[in-house]
């Protein structure tokens, strides 16, 4: 994929599509990610699901999204018209329902990409497939077969911290189930995404309630970032760099400096989401910004 510049939409942030369009010309952005879609239809959780926060926002939205079927028939039609490239993100509680989702996509035409998000429940006790090479290994197997023409991004979550840790999880995606499929043959991900939110919550210390009603939420913004160039650069540097495997860096980019950062950290592409909520008008900032950073370098 060619992007006309390194920022991304990340998924969930912005809508189902493109509605974010009606207040954001997509033409200044490299890239946008759906928000996640599930086989079924789903309303998500009851509120409270999102709370700001001095240093970002915890949200639980519990991937509320209008379903397959829906996404095909109403918001599938767009895509000819989005002004940037749209990458497909998929999500769901089992190998069969991901491969479900990326085989319908696979039909699109204008999809040129799509985005595993991997920190859902699986079938495999209820953890992630985030933090369990050998499931991811097969889920990425499993989907990689499925497209045909289309790009795979897998996105990791911060939790891998400990073991197995975020580069073997990383293997795992890149590796898949190490039979070459799909896109110059490569047998897993094209691209990683890192990362997502880290679960967080926050008590109401008059009724010492958590504040959201699912309880546990996932942490994003401004206090994320640094956790997140740490987990691009170990993964950059230990791997993506060999396997020539670009990395989205995604977590709290609120300024320029904050993706020129990620870059540095060897990100090839930063996501945006939550500044984007606080104030649209920031991705332009960004974009600007970034092009005066590598005006610069170039000069040196």
């Amino acid at each position: 994929m060619h992007l006309r510049n390194p920022v991304v939409l990340a998924a969930g942030t912005h809508g189902t599509l493109d509605e974010i369009a009606q207040i954001l010309d997509l033409s200044c952005v490299g890239a946008l990610v759906t928000k996640s879609i599930t086989v079924e239809p789903r309303p998500g959780n009851p509120g409270v699901r999102v709370v700001p926060l001095p240093v970002g926002m915890l949200n639980a939205i519990g991937l509320a999204n209008p379903g397959l079927d829906a996404f095909l028939h109403e918001h599938a039609p767009r895509l000819a018209q989005t002004p940037c490239p749209v990458i497909g993100s998929i999500a769901g509680v089992s190998i069969d329902e991901y491969v479900t989702i990326a085989r319908a996509f696979q039909t699109l035409e204008h999809m040129p990409a799509v985005e595993l998000n991997v920190s859902c429940p699986n079938v495999h006790g209820g953890t992630e497939f985030a933090i369990d090479p050998i499931a991811l290994s097969e889920l990425v197997g499993r989907v990689r077969c499925e497209l045909k023409t289309t790009r795979l991004i897998v996105k990791l979550s911060p939790i891998a911290l400990g073991n197995p840790g975020i580069v073997e999880v990383a293997r795992s995606a890149i590796e898949g189930l190490g039979r070459p499929a799909g896109p110059n043959d490569r047998p897993g991900a094209d691209a990683l995404t890192i990362s997502n939110t880290i679960p967080a919550m926050k008590i109401n210390i008059d009724t010492g309630e958590p504040v959201l009603a699912a309880g546990t939420g996932g942490l994003s913004g401004p206090a994320l970032h640094p956790i997140v160039v740490r987990l691009v650069y170990e993964v950059s540097h230990k791997i993506a760099r060999d396997t020539n495997t670009p990395i989205i860096g995604v977590g709290g980019v609120c300024a320029w400096r904050d993706a020129a950062e990620m870059i540095a950290a060897g990100a090839t592409a930063v996501g945006m989401g939550t500044a984007t909520l606080a104030d649209v008008r920031t991705v332009k900032r960004v974009v600007k910004g970034l092009g005066r950073w590598t005006a610069r370098r170039a000069s040196v």
